[in-house]
């Protein structure tokens, strides 16, 4: 008999045809997923640091360009903490150790860091501010953080942070009885240490050079 008059035959071929294009359907529709989620991960990680300095999330502090109007008479110590990440031979720290700030009043402090390599070295910093509460308050108008810092060897550099702390801080109920905040920077290597250039004297690597200052 032929196929064409067999309804049994041609119903299991018209089925098989209907199942080999869903699984086509299938296949493509797992591929875009696979393509959206690789791209959502890259995204990640830019996506979730423009939330946390949006917020202050996870005690990032916030970026701000106007400085409040108001000043209370509210007095919070700010203290600096200074990091290096292994791979950047580097000396890095605040110039002083602490400050007492009035909300909302603009303060400028000074951080500084020296390359003790015996060639030029790249690093970036990040920070953050603890109690992770207090990110949300904490503003920053300038800062050297997330800008490449290139250094050469035995350079100085002046990095200027100027923040305030938010008047709103008084209106939330877990921080009414806080009375010190931390603010922290790690510097972290950029690129790979370039290899040391041994013709240069020591004295080179320790001889005094007027520090420079770092871009906003």
């Amino acid at each position: 008999m032929n196929e064409a008059n067999d309804p049994q035959k041609f119903a299991a071929r018209a089925e098989g045809a209907a199942l080999a294009r869903s699984h086509v359907r299938i296949g493509l529709a797992c591929g875009v997923f696979v393509a959206f989620m690789v791209g959502a991960a890259y995204a990640a990680v830019p996506l979730y640091d423009l939330f946390c300095r949006t917020t202050g999330f996870g005690g990032t502090p916030l970026v701000a360009t106007v400085a409040p109007k108001k000043t209370l008479e509210r007095r919070i110590k700010v203290s600096f903490d200074a990091n290096v990440a292994a791979g950047l031979d580097w000396t890095f720290g605040p110039e002083q150790r602490s400050v007492e700030v009035k909300v909302g009043e603009t303060k400028l402090i000074h951080y500084s860091a020296r390359n003790n390599w015996s060639a030029a070295m790249v690093g970036t910093a990040s920070y953050n501010v603890s109690p992770p509460q207090a990110g949300a308050y904490f503003n920053k108008m300038q800062c050297f953080c997330f800008t490449e810092q290139r250094l050469e060897a035995g350079e100085k550099i002046d990095m200027p942070v100027a923040f305030f702390i938010d008047p709103a801080i008084e209106g939330d109920p877990e921080l009414k009885a806080l009375k010190e905040i931390t603010l922290s920077y790690t510097f972290f290597p950029s690129k790979k240490p370039p290899a040391a250039k041994t013709a240069r004297s020591a004295g080179e690597l320790t001889g005094s050079k007027e520090p420079k200052k770092a871009p906003m």
